[in-house]
């Protein structure tokens, strides 16, 4: 059975116009993006433009940041919209720009927040990781971890939400978001500009998965239609606290896609309005790993500031394969690893949208999620 997600050959333009119409907008007037975020090609770094999007609207505004940045605007007042996905030791994570926030309130206009100074972003505080692991498989590359999320803005208890590439108005979220990598550069030093990516915020965790543009399925590793089911469901992983570890990987099953008595079966993510989701039909594959490096905080983040005492010297474990299977997905709570759902609740844990936060407070673009989503699930 097919993904119930828009794969390479699905045309965005279909979902450009389905939004339209409901939204009453007209493209040549410029209420519309002419041209989505995904379909913006830059070069990093003499190709990035002051904003990617040009083509603020009547329901969402115009960007909130800029994506060319450099010293002068590198700094804890950045509003930087363009991030990095390169390594355990570097790599961002979008974030509110403003204290105390939410990512449901604020998903449009998060900004970045990286590991490492010199392109113009926030940093992420000394301290504030408290576990990541890092994967490179065959077709993507992705950061799951543990984070003190007051640290970069977030309100305590926000059990957060998706943020991605592709927004039912195809502006992104954020407006404007631009991501770039070094993993499939022979040197590492040559960045791509990836077109597919998700980033999940809440509850204390993240993960964020950058998917290889020259990849047949990268739509399809980098789902934007499960946000209520968190990192456990969209990037199952291993990630453990106080664990700092770099691995080789297999790929994961497409986000959504599960083996039951040997039938292929999707997953479809019910309607905010039934609630929460307290329990899936599967539960997901923790791909293997191996050639596993484990290093402390202290080596990898040394810029960011001053690291803990305990915190000492350079690669502490390394070699091994592991499937993954004691250290993977948590439950709805956080109890051995990353969390997996949503929660009504303001204090629950989760990193995914909570329930009655939508992408935007908007009938009319909660109206076209719907429709969207069905869309998708249709072709």
């Amino acid at each position: 059975m097919s993904p119930a997600a828009p794969s390479s050959a699905f045309s965005r333009f279909a979902l450009l116009l389905s939004t339209a119409a409901l939204l009453g907008v007209n493209a040549q007037q410029g209420t519309y993006p002419a041209t989505p975020l995904a379909s913006k090609h830059f070069a990093y770094p003499s190709g990035i433009p002051y904003q990617a999007d040009t083509d603020g609207d009547l329901v969402r505004g115009p960007q909130f940041g800029y994506n060319e940045c450099n010293s002068t605007t590198e700094g804890q007042t950045s509003d930087c919209q363009t991030s990095f996905l390169n390594s355990l030791d570097d790599f961002c994570l979008w974030a509110p720009a403003v204290p105390n926030s939410t990512i449901a309130d604020t998903e449009g206009e998060e900004v970045a927040w990286c590991t490492k100074p010199g392109r113009g972003t926030r940093l992420i505080p000394a301290g504030a990781l408290q576990g990541v692991q890092f994967m490179k498989t065959p077709d993507y590359v992705q950061v799951v971890g543990f984070i003190d999320q007051t640290q970069i803005n977030m309100q305590p208890g926000d059990s957060g939400g998706e943020l991605g590439a592709l927004f039912v108005d195809l502006r992104g979220n954020p407006l404007g978001a631009l991501v770039y990598s070094t993993a499939w550069s022979e040197s590492n030093n040559s960045y791509t500009q990836v077109i597919e990516w998700h980033n999940f915020m809440g509850g204390g965790a993240f993960c964020f998965k950058a998917c290889d543009p020259a990849g047949a399925n990268a739509s399809n590793f980098c789902q934007h239609i499960y946000d209520r089911i968190g990192c456990a469901y969209n990037a199952p992983n291993a990630a453990q606290n106080g664990s700092f570890t770099s691995c080789e990987g297999d790929d994961q099953d497409f986000p959504g896609i599960y083996t039951a008595n040997g039938t292929v079966m999707t997953y479809s993510q019910p309607p905010e309005s039934r609630g929460v989701i307290s329990s899936l039909p599967y539960q997901p594959r923790v791909p293997a790993s191996s050639n596993c490096v484990t290093f402390t905080s202290a080596a990898l983040y040394a810029a960011m500031g001053t690291p803990a005492a305990s915190a000492t010297s350079v690669p502490v474990t390394s070699g091994g394969a592991t499937a993954g299977a004691t250290a993977g997905p948590g439950g709805p709570t956080k109890s051995g690893g990353i969390v997996a759902f949503a929660s009504a609740s303001a204090s629950a844990t989760g990193t995914g949208t909570s329930s009655g936060a939508g992408a935007l407070r908007v009938s009319a673009v909660s109206a076209v999620v719907g429709v969207v989503v069905a869309v998708v699930l249709l072709s």
